[in-house]
């Protein structure tokens, strides 16, 4: 039998080489046996264009697009400045309280008229400050945010608009939160003005987006006092986006605003970029009190009394009311 042997001076063809291409690692061996077997020029067209498909998927897995990372946030909305409302007239106050983050905002309604024309809105804010500062002895406006009916939003409680400050509008949750108030009353068959429900998802759509939160998901909250609907201590999964009712026992903000939240949680997501009807995950931070009372000044409890409502104008029913915590 003869025996052919490579003439001396001849390289072996580089075929087998090219299997130990980087991203031919992982092929069955079955597939590495079978381009082994095909002649030379077909086995290295079969492996250039396995190669080829190899790295694209592995650069489709690995490699995501600056959209899938990049975080969801919308753009600051307009804001008008609290001295707008105040005209120089403030209370003594202590420096304001911060929180790491807002992970949730709470909607609320003030309970005053509606028939309002949009230039009293000022004057309307200070009424609600003074009832507050004046009859409760908060140490400031509760809310963080207020709204009036042509969509105007107003900055409320002082500290910086961008920045997680401490407000006092729902009690046991005012910690890694937001007030947001809508100025007017919303209960069952009123309705609540578009333009108003517009401005209400573009401010909550960039105060979430801060800290990549989803207005459509739920957000555990630990609650920092017993007289919320959760015991101190208790860690309560809430909407992102709540109604003042879903944290404490009251009304606020009214069925109809209540009956609307759906649809601004929607809308403040799509602001953020966000695919409609993507299921959201639960945001598994758990926020918490940071071990402090919800209080207003003097040990005065923000976003307590008023037969439930944080602050909403009830005449004179709940000013004498406002309790100390120890």
């Amino acid at each position: 039998m003869r025996v052919l042997m490579r003439p001396r001076g001849t390289r072996r063809r580089p075929a087998f080489r090219a299997l130990h291409h980087p991203g031919l690692t992982d092929l069955p061996r079955g597939v590495k046996v079978l381009l082994g077997c095909l002649p030379g020029i077909a086995a290295a067209v079969a492996l250039v264009l396995c190669a080829y498909g190899v790295e694209r998927a592995a650069g489709s897995s690995a490699a995501p697009t600056t959209r899938e990372t990049a975080a969801y946030t919308a753009p600051e909305p307009p804001i008008v400045s609290r001295a707008a409302w105040t005209a120089g007239a403030v209370h003594d106050q202590p420096p304001p309280r911060y929180d790491d983050e807002v992970v949730a905002v709470f909607i609320h309604h003030t309970d005053s008229p509606n028939d309002y024309d949009c230039a009293e809105a000022p004057a309307n804010i200070r009424n609600v400050y003074e009832g507050q500062t004046s009859g409760r002895e908060w140490d400031d406006i509760g809310y963080n945010f207020l709204v009036d009916r042509c969509g105007t939003i107003y900055e409320g409680r002082a500290g910086g608009t961008d920045r997680p400050v401490t407000g006092a509008h729902t009690q046991g949750f005012n910690h890694r939160t937001a007030g947001i108030a809508a100025l007017g009353t919303f209960t069952a068959g009123v309705p609540v003005p578009p333009a108003m429900e517009r401005a209400i998802a573009e401010l909550a759509a960039w105060k979430l987006g801060l800290s990549g939160t989803d207005p459509r998901s739920d957000v555990r909250l630990v609650s920092s006092n017993g007289a919320s609907r959760y015991a101190a201590g208790t860690t309560a999964v809430l909407p992102a986006l709540a109604g003042h009712q879903d944290g404490y026992m009251t009304s606020c903000p009214g069925a109809a605003l209540q009956a609307r939240l759906p649809a601004i949680r929607q809308r403040a997501a799509e602001l953020q970029g966000r695919r409609p009807g993507a299921r959201p995950q639960e945001n598994s931070r758990i926020a918490g009190s940071s071990g402090e009372r919800d209080e207003g000044r003097s040990g005065k409890q923000g976003g307590e009394q008023h037969g439930n409502q944080g602050g909403e104008q009830h005449g004179n029913q709940d000013r004498n009311r406002s309790q100390s915590r120890g």
